[in-house]
């Protein structure tokens, strides 16, 4: 796939990494294109400085931003969004308490509102940045769960997550998007509570087929 992906902090520099090693064609960028280039260079990703030339080649766009920076985002890519799968790893939630969400709705829901001709699915936002980058434990591929409604950005998310060692998981429409989120904060919460070392990835286990793309 030819990957574009927004933003080079720690969670776009983590899937650019997996990516690149799954053998994609990676372009990074960032509101600080130096700080692209830099993490390009970490990665094997190639880095650009404008965010719409990169969107423009891609088949796949990832939006690795804070949700903050989400509006900034599409109002600079534009038209160039039309068509294009785009998976959301971003989490929406309130700085001073961890465990609240904003409301009842998903950051992905939102994004499909704000961009309604991108095609938009929910991923790996539930992974921490050192599971997006390696998603195995003790030998065991971690769970990648993909909500969409859109079938071709489902399939196309669900093959990227197996192609970068996730279990690929249908999880089912975009609302889906609220679960996923949910399990995010409750990841993080969990590190903070109890002290873990933030190593920790979803897995279901019993008989759980993995998600097949149709």
């Amino acid at each position: 796939m030819n990957i574009a992906i927004i933003g080079a902090g720690n969670v776009g520099g983590a899937l650019a990494k997996s990516s690149v090693r799954a053998g994609h064609t990676v372009t990074l960028s960032a509101k600080d294109p130096a700080h692209a280039e830099a993490k390009a260079k970490e990665t094997g990703a190639r880095a650009v400085s404008k965010t719409a030339d990169a969107v423009k080649a891609a088949d796949v766009v990832i939006l690795a931003v804070p949700f903050t920076a989400v509006d900034s985002v599409i109002a600079e890519v534009g038209d160039a969004l039309t068509g294009k799968v785009l998976i959301d790893v971003t989490n929406r939630m309130k700085r001073e308490a961890i465990a609240e969400s904003v409301d009842g709705s998903s950051a992905s829901e939102q994004i499909q509102k704000k961009a309604p001709k991108a095609k938009v699915a929910k991923a790996f936002n539930y992974a921490f940045a050192s599971k997006q980058a390696d998603p195995n434990i003790d030998g065991q591929a971690i769970d990648g769960f993909v909500a969409a409604d859109d079938a071709d950005a489902k399939r196309t998310t669900l093959e990227l997550a197996r192609s970068i060692g996730f279990r690929p998981i249908d999880a089912g429409p975009l609302a889906m998007a609220r679960a996923l989120e949910a399990m995010a904060i409750l990841n993080i919460a969990l590190q903070i509570q109890n002290g873990w070392p933030w190593q920790s990835g979803w897995k279901l286990i019993g008989p759980t087929p993995e998600g097949k793309p149709s």
